[in-house]
């Protein structure tokens, strides 16, 4: 526990120093709800952000980072933080600049956590506010210059968890949707990604945080996304390293092999070392995942 503690720790100290002037490329902070925000309640608890890092969020935003020649793809990015901060300018503007680089409209989600204090289910608020984000970018694809059919999601750590829960849940609306407007993303690229909440195998802090200390198993099997794929599941890259001590590899590997069984095109890439959060200290790691994106035709 205490070495998990010294890895984010350090973790967030990069991250700090990784994200200097980032800020620069964004172009419109975008509210996700016009009006009232979905399953929430009235709450003294405040916002805060600090270090880079956001905390207790009651107004779901998307960033925008537009590139310089958008090539029509949009994907919104979902940083990590086991559903208790958002490691906002790492995982979400740092990588968020570096897809803007190769042209694609970028989105960063800034969710809120899940708690009781502001939500009267704290289980589908961080759901609620990535269908909103797919359904805001598929309502306004023409404004933004993407293709309608080219809106992927990724995720980090706990955001790859809400990333996959975003690509597996989407045939249910938990949010307002009058105009029957298609939450499916149309690819996921998860990033040492949370995938169940089965008892040997999950991030236990984002376990508890999202679903409790002592959920039941319903809960457990609805919020474990290796149990809800289907053949219609988008398109997944993954990517992990094997020796990551906050998150099991084999988060990735059970998920990669349920989508393989499903006939879901899916490609994996393990690094044998980097810890979790290597993608602050794994120079390329990023170049897998662009030759992925133009195989599929979205660079």
């Amino acid at each position: 526990m205490k070495s998990k503690f010294l890895l984010i720790t350090a973790l967030l100290v990069i991250v700090c120093v990784f994200t200097d002037n980032i800020s620069a490329f964004s172009q419109e902070i975008i509210k996700l709800y016009p009006a009232q925000v979905a399953n929430s309640k009235p709450t003294e608890k405040a916002e805060t952000f600090d270090r880079g890092m956001y905390r207790n969020v009651t107004e779901p935003t998307l960033e925008y980072i537009k590139p310089e020649k958008p090539n029509g793809t949009a994907v919104i990015v979902i940083a990590g933080g086991g559903y208790a901060v958002i490691v906002y300018n790492g995982e979400g503007l740092g990588t968020a600049k570096s897809l803007a680089e190769k042209g694609i409209s970028t989105f960063v989600l800034k969710y809120r956590l899940p708690s009781d204090e502001i939500m009267q289910d704290k289980k589908i608020g961080p759901l609620q506010d990535a269908q909103q984000a797919i359904k805001y970018l598929r309502e306004n694809a023409e404004k933004y210059g993407i293709d309608k059919n080219k809106i992927g999601i990724m995720g980090f750590s706990a955001g790859g968890h809400l990333a996959s829960t975003a690509a597996t849940h989407f045939e249910k609306s938990y949010i307002e949707n009058p105009q029957n407007t298609n939450l499916r993303p149309d690819f996921q690229v998860l990033v040492y990604p949370v995938i169940t909440m089965q008892d040997a195998l999950t991030h236990g802090g984002s376990r508890d945080a999202l679903i409790g200390k002592t959920p039941s198993q319903e809960d457990k099997d609805l919020f474990s996304n290796e149990l809800q794929v289907k053949a219609n599941t988008p398109i997944t890259w993954l990517t992990h390293a094997a020796d990551d001590k906050v998150v099991d590899v084999d988060n990735s590997i059970q998920y990669f092999e349920k989508l393989r069984k499903s006939k879901v095109e899916v490609e994996m890439h393990i690094f044998p070392k980097g810890d979790h959060g290597f993608i602050f200290r794994q120079k390329g790691w990023t170049d897998p995942l662009f030759d992925w994106m133009k195989r599929n035709n979205l660079l």
